[in-house]
């Protein structure tokens, strides 16, 4: 069993974008065969991502992680990088949502809404592998087992948020078990 640390909460979450990650890939190929996906299936991936990826995962790093990290002056170039690439997967995001709201009003928006989930799925299995190397990185170099530790008691401190958490999870565990998400 994993040690309660900021790292591996980290780490955690990240065994949950993995699993959202297959269902955005499974979904966008599906669309580009013409497979009718319901609407509101669509829509809980954007809520996923939206409130757990962007909002939970991506706030305990931006926010906690790598403050902590850069304030020993190291990875600092890395933590850069993942600053800019968490906008971008924002703004993927965001184009998923403005064609989903197409689709919903009966424009022909099939196309782009698949062609910005594949890119949602690409990048989330780039930054994934790139973030998980970073986490062993600042682990093994940087971080102290006692702020560690202050972390994973900040990220679980929240209710709020460990009950939100649990809600997105029981959100992917709905949607790995759709028709057109089952193998």
């Amino acid at each position: 069993m994993q040690t309660a640390s900021g790292t591996n909460q980290l780490r955690a979450d990240h065994d949950q974008v993995r699993r959202l990650e297959k269902i955005v890939s499974r979904c966008s190929a599906e669309l580009l065969r013409g497979t009718e996906i319901p609407l509101s299936d669509i829509t809980k991936i954007t809520v996923v991502i939206a409130e757990f990826v962007d909002t939970i995962h991506h706030s305990r790093e931006e926010d906690s992680y790598f403050p902590c990290v850069a304030s020993y002056d190291t990875l600092k170039d890395e933590i850069r990088k993942f600053m800019i690439e968490h906008e971008f997967g924002r703004n993927v995001a965001r184009q998923i949502s403005v064609h989903l709201k197409r689709l919903k009003n009966g424009e022909d928006a099939q196309e782009p809404v698949a062609r910005y989930l594949n890119a949602y799925s690409i990048f989330l299995k780039d930054h994934l592998e790139k973030e998980d190397k970073f986490f062993d990185d600042a682990e093994a170099k940087v971080l102290s087992k006692e702020e560690e530790g202050d972390m994973y008691e900040q990220y679980r401190s929240i209710f709020a948020i460990v009950k939100k958490v649990d809600e997105m999870i029981a959100e992917i565990d709905y949607l790995e078990n759709c028709p057109w998400a089952r193998d």
